[in-house]
């Protein structure tokens, strides 16, 4: 489907935060000087063992903040990685805390919204790191709600997860446009019945082809 029609008949666009709206590797990119030749790759561990960790504890049937994840995701990295500084952990964590949105997020919202879609996040982040990520960035004034996972106490793809939206928003699934950065979650999406669009800004090859997502796009440009 071709992107500038994918909001026709939609009632709202949802945006999963981190990886879509924030750059997850700005907080690594901040302190690239002090980090070292592995910042990159501490960057890149730290990311993937956050999503680990969420995967892991909601396959135990098992919930916790996805702040402390991250945490502890960064503890790993450091740990894999001794020519790291660990002093550095705490302007690591500040810096997530108050990631940047991708150039085109703030104006992209304000199209959606102009409309008349809802624009929501539905993110596995935490309610406490959302508000201030979304602080930090100046996207309050473009959003209708900032979802988190919180409310179902289990982390995406689980359907329970995507439900958020239809409780909060007072939307039907097929009148929802679903953006991710992230396969899985796009998978997981359009398993729940959402139309989807997958923002692929790493050009990643596709994957879950059972599910595939109803647009490919490099950034959040196309949608409005």
């Amino acid at each position: 489907m071709d992107a500038s029609r994918l909001t026709a008949g939609k009632a709202a666009a949802v945006f999963d935060a981190y990886g879509t709206l924030f750059d997850v590797h700005a907080a690594v990119q901040a302190h690239a000087a002090a980090v070292g030749p592995d910042a990159p790759r501490l960057s890149e561990v730290w990311r993937n063992k956050q999503l680990e960790y969420s995967w892991i504890t909601s396959l135990m049937g098992r919930y916790r903040s996805f702040w402390s994840m991250t945490e502890e995701a960064l503890d790993y990295a450091l740990a894999q990685h001794p020519g790291v500084d660990r002093g550095l952990r705490g302007q690591l964590l500040d810096s997530y805390r108050d990631l940047a949105a991708y150039p085109e997020v703030p104006g992209t919202l304000r199209r959606l919204r102009a409309l008349g879609l809802k624009t929501a996040i539905l993110s596995n982040g935490n309610a406490a790191m959302l508000e201030r990520a979304v602080a930090a960035a100046g996207l309050g004034d473009h959003l209708d709600a900032v979802l988190s996972v919180d409310a179902a106490g289990v982390f995406k793809t689980a359907p329970a997860a995507y439900a958020i939206v239809l409780d909060s928003l007072g939307v039907a699934r097929e009148a929802v446009l679903f953006c991710s950065s992230n396969r899985w979650d796009i998978a997981g999406a359009a398993a729940f019945g959402f139309s989807t669009a997958w923002v692929n800004r790493r050009g990643l090859p596709d994957e879950y082809a059972d599910l595939p997502p109803d647009a490919v796009i490099g950034s959040l440009d196309p949608l409005a």
